[in-house]
């Protein structure tokens, strides 16, 4: 579970398919073999590392369902590594569990993504989204996107700051709304 507060931005230093190296310094203080960092807001399992870098493997299912199959080296991520118990939340409860590719329309400060329809029945005004692993708070819906106020700290300390429009981001809605419509349609057989 994270909260959808970046912690750092780190740049990829190399991918080869599915297996990718990510050099930054703050995730590193207290990885181990199998910890979990998010990764522009997926959640990836740490197999090596070094004193700058570590390396994940990205299954095929999540290159299908994410943006990262678009990643070169150079290119700068997100990184949060998941809340502890005694930590604040200061984002909202966040999965890692991509729900689908937005593609940026409109950058900074006035962000405006545009994504699958089927996606905004989980979004509303004043709710919150994960745009590549970054909790955000809606400020209008849109039929097939929606809209966020980036405040100039967000936009220079996470990847938001540097995509513009074209660019592909991942998306995660709250995981409340999901349940709820589960429970609502839910049908015993």
């Amino acid at each position: 579970m994270f909260t959808g507060i970046v912690e750092e931005l780190g740049t990829v230093v190399e991918r080869d398919g599915g297996r990718v190296r990510i050099g930054c310094h703050t995730v590193l203080d207290d990885i181990k073999l199998g910890a979990s960092v998010a990764v522009n807001g997926c959640c990836l399992t740490a197999t090596s590392w070094g004193d700058d870098w570590w390396e994940c493997e990205a299954s095929a299912e999540t290159l299908a369902r994410t943006s990262l199959d678009e990643l070169v080296s150079g290119d700068r991520v997100n990184l949060e590594r998941p809340v502890r118990m005694i930590d604040r939340l200061g984002g909202h409860l966040v999965q890692g569990h991509v729900d689908g590719v937005g593609e940026i329309i409109e950058g900074v400060p006035d962000l405006r993504v545009d994504c699958d329809p089927a996606l905004m029945r989980y979004v509303v005004v004043k709710g919150s989204v994960t745009v590549d692993g970054v909790s955000l708070t809606v400020v209008d819906t849109l039929a097939d996107g929606f809209t966020i106020a980036v405040i100039p700290h967000t936009a220079e300390v996470t990847t938001l700051g540097i995509k513009g429009p074209g660019d592909l981001v991942n998306l995660e809605v709250d995981i409340t709304a999901k349940y709820v419509e589960r429970l609502l349609h839910w049908k015993v057989s």
